[in-house]
């Protein structure tokens, strides 16, 4: 089957999924996680053991996003965000932040089309104040060109921050409530959920920061409640497939009880007791 028609000349070479040659270990069938987030983290230190600039480090962490994604497809995964920009970058120095805004709307203009041949549906969390017109363009035109995919799909969270976002949903519902549209005793997790950017993004199984460093950061706060999490000492820009699936190797071998007791019985064990 030929390539679809890519929607401009600058895009990135057609690659196949299995370009590197390497392959995911046989997972049991149906065990994968579903939900997979990534705080791509390790930019800035990549660049400084080799003696670049912070930019440099950022430019180096797109070819470990697309590898990263192509092996997800692979393993059979069906949702990974990633970490792109968050609400507390702003605080970073402007060069560094005006490269940040170009770097996230240049990525999705040239991998766009390599993503919708794979069945990628890319779509966008985060929010719209002090995003440039620019980076909301193309996140918006990647949403609506890979709109029909089903493979795999790719939450770029871009000015997103976990608690902005919570906010944001208390402030909607705050202002139902006002407007009589609601009653206080009728809000709960579901409302919340209702009110998030994404209502329909599925909880986080597998979180995964890369760099060594652990903690979450203010990612996807609200959908990582019962996440199991797996930090692992690799740089973002040395970071590849093999590295995701080690991270799910090690998710596969939690017991994950989503708050009961590692010994409470089952039913059928209570009713043999009686």
């Amino acid at each position: 089957m030929s390539p679809k028609p890519y929607t401009h000349k600058d895009a990135v070479e057609y690659r196949p999924l299995d370009w590197t040659g390497v392959y995911p270990p046989a997972f049991p069938a149906g065990s994968v996680p579903s939900h997979v987030a990534i705080v791509m983290d390790g930019n800035g230190r990549w660049a400084n053991r080799r003696g670049l600039t912070r930019i440099e480090g950022h430019r180096a962490g797109e070819a470990a996003l697309l590898d990263v994604v192509a092996g997800a497809i692979q393993a059979g995964i069906k949702h990974l965000s990633v970490y792109a920009f968050s609400t507390e970058n702003w605080k970073r120095s402007p060069d560094e932040v005006r490269f940040l805004m170009g770097f996230n709307r240049d990525v999705l203009h040239r991998r766009r089309d390599q993503l919708n041949e794979w069945g990628v549906r890319v779509r966008w969390a985060g929010r719209k104040p002090r995003l440039w017109s620019s980076v909301i363009k193309e996140l918006q035109f990647a949403e609506q060109l890979t709109a029909g995919n089903d493979v795999l799909t790719l939450t770029m969270c871009v000015n997103y921050g976990g608690r902005t976002e919570i906010a944001d949903a208390v402030r909607s519902i705050a202002d139902e409530v006002a407007a009589g549209r609601m009653r206080p005793s009728a809000v709960s997790e579901k409302t919340i959920q209702r009110h998030l950017y994404l209502p329909d993004m599925p909880d986080v199984d597998l979180f995964v920061r890369s760099s060594g460093e652990q903690r979450t950061s203010n990612f996807l706060l609200w959908q990582s409640a019962y996440a199991e999490m797996v930090f692992l000492d690799t740089l973002w820009p040395d970071f590849s497939r093999t590295d995701l699936w080690d991270a799910v190797e090690l998710y596969l071998r939690r017991n994950r009880r989503f708050g009961g007791a590692v010994d409470a019985p089952t039913a059928e064990s209570a009713s043999t007791a009686e």
